[in-house]
């Protein structure tokens, strides 16, 4: 890549920023994650409630609902809450859909049940690939509350079909870029945002040229650097959980033997 493409923090054009995640970060939520990717920070929690939609009433399935916000200084400009202008935002409205429509490939609906999933997904802090973020958080999060459903037996066995997660590519003066950050976004003359499962399927595949058109072989280029980025996200989320669940076992060895502990000293 040439010197006057350098990315922030010498990222090479087809590394990915970043990724971490914080688990449990709510309290009531089954399933609730913090998700980083490079400075974009999505807060994602996963709820379960009773009923569905109309159209769906008396068909023994379930649904999945999201919600994606903006919170009022996750940008560098504060912008008033909606509730203040008294109307949804059109943007929000959009990518809430977006987010909707791509987990809702992955659930077992029938098995579900009349109850909808409900997604909550809030931007902390933007600096792009928010609604990419929010997909791969949010499905990180549905993973957890599906364990927690099955040991609490709100439902008998896992509901997910597959696993999804999302990156962006941009291409700037001809050179295809993974995983956008906003000084990238803002000035690229084509940007993509691809969803795909971690069996290799695509979801979605979404985005457009604003400046120079580009050629069918860049085109191509793109979708190799966003099927390579999603192969590293599935295996960076897949690390994440298996640290999370083995945190989780700890504390609750640790918490069985105190109270072990507590047991025996009074019963003497």
């Amino acid at each position: 890549m040439s010197g006057s493409l350098q990315r922030y923090a010498n990222r090479a054009f087809d590394s990915i920023r970043t990724v971490k995640a914080t688990f449990n970060t709510f309290g009531y939520a089954p399933g609730s994650v913090l998700f980083q990717m490079g400075r974009t920070t999505v807060l994602c929690a996963v709820s379960l409630q009773q009923g569905v939609p109309s159209f769906l009433k008396g068909k023994r399935r379930g649904w999945l609902n999201a919600e994606y916000a903006m919170l009022p200084t996750s940008t560098c400009v504060r912008s008033p809450r909606e509730i203040v202008k008294m109307r949804r935002n059109g943007r929000s409205s959009e990518i809430s859909r977006f987010i909707s429509r791509c987990l809702r490939t992955i659930v077992d609906f029938d098995a579900l049940g009349e109850k909808t999933i409900v997604i909550d997904c809030d931007v902390l802090q933007a600096d792009a690939g928010t609604r990419t973020a929010c997909i791969t958080g949010a499905c990180l999060a549905l993973r957890v509350a599906v364990e927690k459903w099955i040991a609490n037996g709100v439902i008998e066995s896992s509901i997910l079909k597959d696993s999804v997660a999302a990156i962006s590519v941009g291409v700037l003066q001809g050179q295809p870029l993974l995983d956008l950050d906003f000084s990238e976004d803002s000035k690229v003359d084509a940007d993509f945002n691809i969803v795909m499962t971690k069996s290799g399927e695509l979801i979605e595949f979404q985005g457009a040229v604003e400046g120079i058109p580009i050629s069918w072989e860049q085109f191509e280029k793109v979708r190799s650097l966003a099927v390579c980025g999603i192969e590293k996200l599935f295996v960076r989320c897949d690390a994440l959980l298996s640290s999370n669940k083995k945190d989780s076992e700890k504390r609750d060895k640790k918490q069985s033997g105190s109270l072990f502990s507590l047991k025996n000293r009074l019963s003497t």
